[in-house]
């Protein structure tokens, strides 16, 4: 049962930044898919509901004439993941957003909403009083841990639950935002907080800021873009561990590299370390390896999830290799 708040649903965006920044206890509705778990959960009190769904032209998916792409925040997971252009020059993309959910969320949820979701932390989501919700502790660190991070972990153990962050952060991605004081660019990797800043907050956005749309660059000569991940459920569930690659490549070198983890931190993890071992080198089994071994050179599991070490490293030297074939 869903508690009592009030819902207002603007026509403007303007009106809707001044419905968001009027009271503390507003949240955003976009599809919806995340903010109802967590009202139906208990996970937060919210006293109004503002709903954006109304906005004109934030479901618009436009090629710039820098050759880059912008993306209305409320644009759906399903039309990321069926998007013929989005597939051709950016397939991290369209592979991220067809390993959201379920197809009946993707079809309801949004770009916006997915970056910005809560942890999915059976803590955080429980009757638990936890350091998220403003508790004294991390239940997960001494509790069951199978499914938590084992890098950036510092008080607060979750893992970020986005599959197209990853995706996005390796394609070098930024924000456009919307609020009080105008409007801002912000760059995706300045959008989540990690627990060693903040264990109570999951992005950097100011009351009544709102994400407006998301601008991909025109993608390198010869880059390459893969994203893969592993459930405990084939059908729908979250990453136990995942990876978004992108490489710019010449002549079998790699010229530049992006590698983020996925089901490894509680924001979605840049691994420059795999990055260094894979630049300039040609792309073979010995540098996918290497990558690989780099990729967990930090990483830090808890009592129940070091089986992620070995997984997170196969799983990047098994991508890697496919760039091969390609």
């Amino acid at each position: 049962m869903l508690p009592g708040f009030s819902y207002t649903r603007p026509e403007t965006l303007k009106k809707a930044v001044e419905e968001l920044k009027a009271a503390e206890d507003a949240y955003l509705h976009a599809g919806g898919t995340d903010l109802l778990g967590c009202l139906h959960d208990g996970v937060f009190p919210a006293g109004k509901v503002v709903s954006i769904s109304a906005l004109k032209g934030l479901q618009e998916v436009r090629k710039l004439s820098d050759g880059g792409l912008l993306i209305g925040a409320l644009t759906t997971i399903r039309t990321l993941e069926t998007d013929a252009d989005i597939g051709a020059r950016y397939p991290v993309l369209s592979q991220a957003a067809a390993e959201v959910a379920s197809p009946q969320l993707r079809e309801q949820g949004t770009l916006g909403g997915n970056l910005c979701q809560k942890p999915r932390c059976w803590y955080y989501r429980g009757e638990f009083d936890c350091l998220r919700k403003g508790g004294k502790e991390c239940f997960a660190f001494n509790g069951q841990n199978q499914f938590h991070c084992i890098l950036g972990g510092s008080a607060c153990y979750i893992v970020h639950p986005s599959d197209t962050a990853p995706a996005l952060l390796a394609l070098d991605a930024s924000l456009q935002v919307s609020g009080p004081q105008g409007e801002r660019s912000l760059p995706l990797s300045e959008l989540h907080v990690a627990p060693n800043d903040d264990p109570r907050r999951e992005i950097y956005l100011e009351a009544g800021e709102i994400i407006t749309a998301i601008k991909l660059p025109k993608p390198a000569a010869g880059l390459k873009s893969s994203y893969r991940k592993i459930r405990a459920r084939q059908s729908w569930d979250f990453a136990v561990a995942g990876v978004a690659l992108a490489l710019v490549m010449d002549n079998g070198t790699v010229k530049d590299s992006r590698v983020v983890l996925s089901g490894a931190a509680p924001i979605p993890w840049r691994s420059q370390k795999a990055e260094q071992a894979l630049q300039g080198k040609p792309l073979n089994a010995e540098a996918a390896g290497l990558a690989a071994m780099e990729a967990m050179a930090d990483a830090r599991p808890l009592e129940h999830n070091a089986y992620k070490v070995p997984m997170f490293k196969g799983l990047i030297k098994e991508e890697l290799l496919k760039f091969i074939a390609d």
